[in-house]
């Protein structure tokens, strides 16, 4: 069964950063892609990052460049560096797993963690 358990969220002033931290269980890495989501009150879940059993990653246009994403197979974790935090990055962030590809939609993914809270002060 899969299982997913984030950790690592917190408030920061903008500028900061902070590492998200996914624990994954019952994945096999070569047939899911794992994927970083974030959600605000009244908005749609918006996909962040996302890397393949192959390691390659994916980014929305608007984290490229100060948000990245990697998997580590032998601690089971699958981990999302985030640099140069904005108020706009603040939301509840979800990990999930997903064996339909790595695209950032949300009904790719089957599987989700219940999230941990970024909140980024001005």
């Amino acid at each position: 069964q899969v299982q997913l358990a984030e950790s690592g969220g917190d408030s920061v002033q903008a500028g900061g950063a902070l590492r998200l931290s996914c624990a994954v269980s019952g994945v096999t890495y070569s047939q899911y892609c794992l994927g970083w989501f974030r959600q605000v009150p009244g908005k749609e879940r918006e996909g962040v990052a996302s890397i393949s059993g192959g390691g390659n990653a994916y980014y929305a246009d608007s984290v490229k460049g100060h948000f990245t994403i990697s998997q580590d197979r032998a601690k089971n974790t699958v981990d999302l560096q985030m640099e140069n935090l904005q108020p706009e990055d603040t939301g509840m962030y979800y990990c999930a797993a997903g064996s339909l590809g790595c695209f950032m939609i949300e009904t790719y993914y089957n599987y989700w963690g219940q999230g941990t809270q970024v909140t980024v002060a001005s």
